[in-house]
């Protein structure tokens, strides 16, 4: 089994990526395969990040395995990592893509060792990314010898631009169950008595479509026993916005809204309290929360977007919808009253969290650097698709 040097960020710094990079780091090291996972100090700096914060200790486990070393846009700090990494050691380089800001000193980095890089690719690119920040992606995958993403769309975006490197798919593992009593978290949240509950969580981007699902919930009957939870921090200045949507006459008391970011060990009580989570988007290469939702047994109404699309399998574990689209949706959500619907959502929701875990995650990536390190076929058996191929290969 190949050793693996996994750089990127972990506790105490919040968001998706930090979870999920160390989810897997611990991952890896269960497995013996972790030749060691080096964080930052410091991630981002106030200019560049427009919310209140971007740490939260309860966000991710604190590992022993990782070595704070360096500062993401501190290129002074940027040798001793260099220096951590090649006395670290390891078979092969894992670096998570998903934003212009890491990509300096990924490319950095990946240009100064002598390893094999592997990319994990959350985003090919940022969210309406301008021509610097593509630029930046395509420095940094460019150095990538294969690439494990987490969505069929996204693989078919970097086979086309990289043709002939090995690439995998697998979609992020579902969290565990909520540590939180449902009853007790409705009452905490007020949600009212026999109202089906909605969630939308996670930050409030433009492209995630919040205001569709505003929209949505306001074209709803009025005596539709529907509840919205909608829970996140808004990025940049969107939130005076929603707060004056909110509180129109149209969809007074029918949202529960914290406009701001949830902390960790609140978290578990907004996934409790709901019925069904929703995911508006307008565009999408995927969802950390919707792992989470299934992880929730809860089902998902979803855009036809990206790898939402994906995760979604309409009918069996959740709706899915066109993006951008009022009525659709308001009709999809209207659609959950029916008598036994979410109910059997709710067991598809289960079952797809079932097929995957870490454990699966890591598996995957393992086959992935075997195939790079040219140890093995790139036919090798991943979760989903179900096949590690070449992307020359006709997929």
């Amino acid at each position: 089994m190949a050793r693996l040097l996994l750089v990127g960020p972990s506790w105490p710094l919040r968001g998706g990526i930090a979870r999920t990079t160390t989810f897997l780091a611990r991952a890896l090291d269960a497995r013996g395969s972790l030749a060691g996972f080096l964080t930052p100090v410091r991630q981002y700096p106030r200019w560049l990040y427009p919310g209140a914060h971007d740490v939260d200790p309860d966000a991710c486990p604190r590992l022993e395995a990782a070595h704070p070393c360096f500062g993401v846009l501190e290129p002074w700090t940027w040798p001793r990592l260099r220096r951590e990494a090649r006395a670290a050691g390891g078979d092969a380089l894992v670096l998570p893509y998903w934003t212009w800001a890491w990509g300096p000193l990924e490319a950095w980095l990946a240009e100064r060792l002598r390893l094999p890089v592997v990319a994990i690719v959350h985003n090919p690119a940022d969210h309406n990314a301008s021509w610097p920040a593509r630029r930046t992606a395509g420095r940094v995958l460019a150095r990538a010898r294969g690439f494990l993403c987490h969505a069929a769309a996204v693989e078919e975006h970097v086979r086309a631009r990289f043709p002939g490197r090995p690439t995998a798919v697998h979609p992020l593992p579902p969290d565990r169950p909520p540590d939180a009593d449902r009853t007790a978290s409705r009452a905490w949240l007020g949600v009212p008595e026999r109202h089906l509950a909605l969630l939308c969580f996670g930050l409030i981007r433009p492209y995630k479509g919040v205001e569709v699902l505003l929209e949505a919930m306001a074209a709803l009957p009025g005596d539709l026993p529907v509840t919205l939870l909608l829970a996140g921090e808004p990025w940049g200045d969107a939130g005076e916005r929603l707060r004056a949507r909110i509180a129109a006459p149209d969809l007074a008391g029918r949202v529960i809204a914290r406009l701001e970011w949830v902390p960790e060990g609140e978290a578990p009580a907004w996934f409790a309290a709901a019925d069904v989570a929703v995911l508006p988007y307008r565009s999408a290469t995927g969802s950390a929360v919707a792992a989470q939702a299934l992880g929730a047994g809860l089902p998902l109404v979803g855009s036809r977007v990206g790898g939402i699309a994906e995760v979604v399998e309409d009918g069996t574990n959740g709706l899915l919808v066109a993006p951008d689209d009022v009525p659709a949706l308001a009709a999809a959500l209207e659609r959950l009253v029916e008598p036994g619907l979410v109910a059997r959502l709710a067991g598809g929701a289960r079952a797809a969290a079932a097929r995957w875990s870490w454990s699966s995650y890591a598996d995957t990536l393992d086959g992935l650097v075997t195939a790079v390190l040219g140890n093995a076929p790139s036919s090798a058996p991943l979760a989903r698709p179900t096949a590690l191929r070449s992307s020359s290969s006709p997929p």
